[in-house]
């Protein structure tokens, strides 16, 4: 006999921890269905993610280097793939739910406009007055809003608990379905687990990609950064001398390795610690319980430091960024006068939403490449030349 919804959900009932979130404990959908019949409600829910639109446009977005800079620099969905990988390993080894906390990690980063960070502060800031713009919130609207694939609803209607997990900043989010005496102050483990995840691999693997560049050198690492040091001789006792290539990937290996085995530990001691016996009793506490060490922690943010000071605000990656908003600011004053000019979901939004927030969410879901052309398309000049200080942005 083939495996049925209720096998799965009594799998997890058996095999996971007390206070992970149980699929069959969901509090459900905003619009009503039928449940699934061969996976569980959050097996359902991760693949209307990897089926939406907005989680394909992430090919084409920026992490670091503008997409398009080099064949092997990390794009949003490779950035993404590699947080669900880490989210379900971490969620596996605490008996967590590792359906839910990959659905989160796959869907964190849909709302995220083209050329990374600075598109989003560029976004924001155009919509001061407005309601502003964060990604975070923006992955919330895409799921619950702007996908439009289903006959009879908008979004993709997903289970509460998902739509939880895209709120990094719990307490600025409307709660769903918030019941009388309860008031929630953290989400599920599984959202925790999908957050910590996303800061693993992001600085792990932007130091990949830096080296890669040439931007970053090993020396400079080994000189200024105590995790790649300690990496370094963990893999040099292991494995002697190894090629450039393979040795950098093994570092970074170790790296993401003793990350994860920190935030595994770290947390279940404070797991056990809070004393909680369900995915509510989770929700209830001060702070995250998915964590790491202090060590570990300050061994990050020493990492953090040498990325923002020699790779992200390194000329070579900030210029590209910094020519790419005054071409989000010029397409986003161009629609403003020309409503006409943008997609007619968009113009059919605006009547509801108002015409600054339906802009904002017809760029904000626009790769790299799409608004560089579309651009071009507005503001080409007549002899073929691209203006002043976009020169180096062209498809």
């Amino acid at each position: 006999m083939p495996r049925t919804r209720e096998d799965l959900e009594r799998i997890e009932r058996a095999n996971l921890a007390p206070y992970a979130q149980l699929s069959a404990d969901t509090r459900g959908r905003k619009f009503k269905e039928a449940p699934p019949e061969w996976r569980t409600e959050y097996q359902r829910d991760r693949d209307r993610v990897i089926h939406s639109r907005a989680f394909r446009r992430l090919e084409y977005k920026t992490q670091v280097f503008l997409n398009g800079s080099g064949d092997h620099f990390r794009t949003r969905l490779t950035h993404t793939m590699e947080v669900a990988g880490i989210s379900r390993n971490i969620s596996r080894a605490l008996k967590l739910n590792e359906d839910l906390a990959e659905t989160i990690a796959l869907a964190h980063d849909l709302g995220h406009s083209p050329f990374g960070h600075k598109g989003e502060t560029v976004l924001n800031r155009l919509m001061k007055g407005h309601g502003g713009f964060e990604h975070n919130r923006q992955s919330l609207r895409i799921v619950e809003v702007l996908e439009e694939k289903y006959p009879t609803f908008h979004g993709l209607n997903l289970t509460w608990e998902v739509r939880e997990g895209l709120m990094k900043h719990y307490t600025a989010y409307d709660h769903p379905s918030k019941r009388k005496g309860f008031e929630a102050k953290s989400s599920s483990l599984e959202a925790q687990v999908a957050n910590l995840a996303d800061e693993i691999t992001y600085y792990s693997h932007d130091l990949d990609d830096g080296l890669d560049s040439g931007l970053l050198s090993e020396k400079q690492l080994i000189r200024h950064v105590r995790l790649w040091r300690h990496a370094t001789r963990t893999v040099e006792n292991e494995y002697g001398k190894l090629p450039d290539e393979c040795r950098r990937y093994f570092i970074i290996r170790c790296i993401i390795d003793l990350q994860v085995k920190d935030v595994v530990h770290t947390s279940e001691e404070l797991i056990t610690a809070a004393g909680v016996q369900s995915a509510d009793d989770v929700r209830l506490q001060p702070r995250p319980l998915v964590r790491y060490s202090a060590k570990r922690r300050d061994l990050n943010l020493e990492l953090r430091d040498f990325l923002y000071k020699n790779l992200y605000y390194n000329p070579v990656v900030n210029e590209p960024h910094i020519r790419a908003r005054h071409i989000l600011e010029e397409l986003f004053n161009y629609y403003m006068k020309h409503h006409e000019k943008i997609g007619t979901l968009a113009r059919r939004r605006a009547r509801k939403d108002g015409w600054p927030r339906a802009i904002c969410d017809y760029m904000a879901g626009m790769t790299d490449r799409y608004a560089l052309m579309e651009h071009q398309r507005r503001f080409r000049l007549g002899n073929g030349a691209v203006p002043a200080g976009l020169e180096g942005l062209t498809p």
